[in-house]
């Protein structure tokens, strides 16, 4: 009887299985090149300590990574994360206090879980059922949920007890197995038997193709809403582990971990598209960040560069498909080639005409229009006036509830001025983001830019305002140049723009802390407080000023072939480059175009309260697609005007005016902002499927 023999692989199967899960491959030798650089660096070699320590530290980063990879993996997106660790932060928190009790303890884990997944239920229903773009949803969510987390605990505080502290960062077996590495390997599990079933089996099918998979028999919404579920149940319990290892809560601890959660996420493998990559693949991927963390601290670099290290990781990880067949870079390349080969010839080209407009209207005859001078115009702009119109209603609504509320606090004419000095800083920045929405992306990297520009504008010309001439020019070239970056990583190399302005507003950050050393001193010229807060006709300057923005924005969009491009990529990508419009040129103009306005809204910042503060751009990227939005813009792009987008502006101004008069909290001006843009997303689906 012949022994029994195992056939060892041939290296074609191992090669197969390399290619298969090429971004966990690529996740373990970063890993392992990083881990060894940092064990070279330390005085002594990885000790057990070091090990546990390591672990605890990335295990809330980890679970909350896996899930939105499982988001990502169904081709969606997932901004309410930090949001949601917050929420369930805060909420066991202020649940367990002081309680030693098991009971106590599991049933607030219990709710911080579930907090999580009824968030994801909500994200769920949106996208899967309603069809709504999960940017859109779960940044809207993400606002809500804010405000919820500081209706719960308006400030960092409590205390849990130690023993609950000791369950997620304690020993199971002394000097042997850390807690943390018993939960992620026991998720990991779960992953792993999740990814067997036939649900698992679904994910992948819904993120490679969706049409395919429904074709199939697969019940793509039902996965997408359980998807979002589960990655809300993630999100929940990595607040609950985090309660653990702060021993506290803290409302506005979960939205800076956005950008790691997503640099976990890429550097895992996971491709953004869907269909690929795995939880596993994303638990290494935090490795990775807390040990690039760990170096820094032995290097002694300082931690301002974090965030920067993070973004140029994030950007690197969504290089790895930049060099595709059909990646743009290489269509730039093959472009290049071609130009180059065929330079000196004389060869022309005639491209089609082009002819597109922003509201899709049908042009009619002459004999099919009204007699009437306002009738034509109505008839032949009809549909822009049915997308436009709502929020100047809505306004005139908000400003009759005002005066009756308000008016005998103030003069119209005090409510008027300070209410369009207040809508200015919307209205620059509404410009810049909706142009960039009407190109089918959008721009997160607003909040850093503007607070970039104040910094700068008072650090260069230290009060002084005859360094204004110098320091106002300076400010907007350095907003250009990065907007004009951000564009060229989306339209040459091919990132999302969700995660390339995400990695840029990073980056930014890391600017602006390194040039200030984490504290801005300087304060503003007296001329650009001038400009916000004094008088021309009894009428702040920054309101005239106001006045041929508008006109200037709203051409630039109508009248000019660069405003014609830019609807033009937004209704079809594809479609504009065969029609001959400059795809790459004109996206890098958009977001230059963002950057700067953002820019300038950091100038007015500055100006209006006399000195620049450290994250005084955050509350300005809701409002700035919110208004958008409001204001009848398609998110998906293709649609929309600024007169539009102004309206938008000024209804949030006038609706943010009326709840601070009322005294109304931040938290639940959060919760009501929110829910306007879900509001207006669904409205305008509505409108769009009649």
């Amino acid at each position: 009887m012949s022994a029994l023999t195992i056939p060892a692989p041939d290296a074609l199967s191992i090669g197969r299985m390399i290619r298969r899960n090429r971004g966990l491959v690529t996740a373990l030798a970063v890993f392992m090149a990083i881990f060894a650089g940092l064990n070279l660096s330390l005085a002594h070699p990885f000790g057990y300590f070091d090990f546990a320590s390591t672990l605890n530290n990335t295990e809330t980063l980890a679970i909350a990574a896996m899930g939105q990879t499982i988001v990502v993996l169904v081709g969606g997106l997932d901004l309410s994360a930090g949001a949601v660790i917050s929420l369930s932060n805060c909420l066991v928190t202020v649940g367990v206090g002081d309680s030693s009790a098991p009971l106590t303890g599991l049933t607030w884990l219990a709710a911080g879980i579930l907090s999580g997944c009824a968030v994801g239920a909500v994200n769920g229903f949106f996208i899967a059922y309603m069809r709504l773009q999960p940017i859109v949803v779960t940044l809207a969510t993400m606002f809500v949920v804010q405000g919820v987390t500081l209706l719960i605990l308006a400030e960092p505080g409590g205390a849990v007890s130690t023993d609950y502290t000791a369950v997620f960062t304690g020993d199971l077996i002394p000097n042997l197995l850390p807690s943390s590495l018993f939960t992620i390997v026991l998720l990991l599990l779960a992953w792993r038997v999740m990814r067997q079933t036939r649900f698992g089996v679904a994910l992948y099918a819904v993120g490679s193709d969706e049409s395919a998979a429904t074709a199939n028999g697969i019940n793509s919404a039902r996965v997408k809403f359980l998807a979002y579920v589960i990655a809300g149940a993630c999100y929940g319990f990595a607040g609950v582990v985090l309660t653990a290892q702060s021993g506290s809560a803290d409302p506005l601890v979960g939205p800076p971990m956005l950008l790691p959660i997503f640099v976990a996420v890429m550097l895992g493998g996971t491709h953004l598209g869907g269909g690929r990559g795995g939880c596993l693949g994303t638990f290494f991927g935090a490795l990775i960040l807390m040990l690039m963390v760990n170096l820094l601290l032995v290097l002694n670099v300082t931690a301002y560069f974090s965030t920067a290290a993070e973004g140029l990781l994030l950007i690197a990880a969504m290089l790895g498909g930049a060099f595709a067949a059909q990646s743009p870079l290489r269509r730039h390349l093959r472009r290049l080639s071609s130009w180059w080969r065929h330079a000196g010839r004389s060869t022309l080209v005639q491209a089609t005409p082009l002819r597109l407009w922003s509201d899709r209207t049908t042009l009619r005859a002459d004999s099919e229009l009204p007699a009437s001078l306002f009738g034509r115009w109505l008839a032949v702009n009809r549909d822009t006036v049915r997308y436009i119109l709502p929020a100047y209603v809505a306004l005139m609504i908000v400003l009759a509830l005002t005066a009756a509320v308000l008016g005998y606090r103030v003069t119209f004419g005090e409510y008027v001025s300070s209410l369009l000095v207040l809508a200015s800083f919307p209205a620059v920045i509404v410009f810049g983001q909706g142009v960039v929405i009407l190109t089918g992306g959008l721009d997160l990297s607003l909040p850093w830019m503007i607070t970039l520009a104040g910094v700068l504008v008072a650090g260069m010309s230290r009060g002084s305002n005859a360094a204004l001439v110098l320091s106002v020019p300076a400010v907007l070239v350095v907003g250009a140049f990065l907007g004009a970056v951000n564009g060229a990583g989306i339209a040459i190399l091919g990132i999302s723009p969700i995660v390339m302005t995400l990695a840029m507003n990073g980056i930014i950050q890391a600017a602006t802390l390194i040039y200030c050393g984490g504290s801005p001193l300087s304060l503003a010229p007296s001329d650009l407080h001038w400009l916000m807060r004094g008088g021309i006709l009894y009428v702040p300057p920054i309101v005239w000023l106001l006045i041929p923005f508008v006109i200037g924005a709203s051409l630039i969009l109508t009248r000019t072939p660069f405003g014609r491009q830019v609807y033009a990529i937004g209704n079809s990508l594809r479609v504009a480059e065969l029609s001959g419009v400059p795809v790459t040129r004109v996206t890098i103009g958009a977001y230059a175009i963002s950057s700067v306005c953002a820019a300038l809204v950091g100038l007015m910042l500055s100006g209006f309260g006399f000195q620049a503060t450290l994250g005084m751009g955050d509350a300005f990227l809701l409002p700035s697609i919110a208004a958008a939005v409001v204001g009848g813009t398609l998110i998906t792009g293709g649609r929309g005007q600024y007169i539009g987008m102004l309206g938008g502006a000024l209804l949030l101004t006038a609706l943010s005016t009326l709840l601070s008069g009322i005294l109304m909290p931040p938290a639940v001006r959060s919760i009501i902002f929110g829910s306007v843009v879900l509001t207006a997303v669904i409205a305008l689906r509505e409108r769009q499927a009649g």
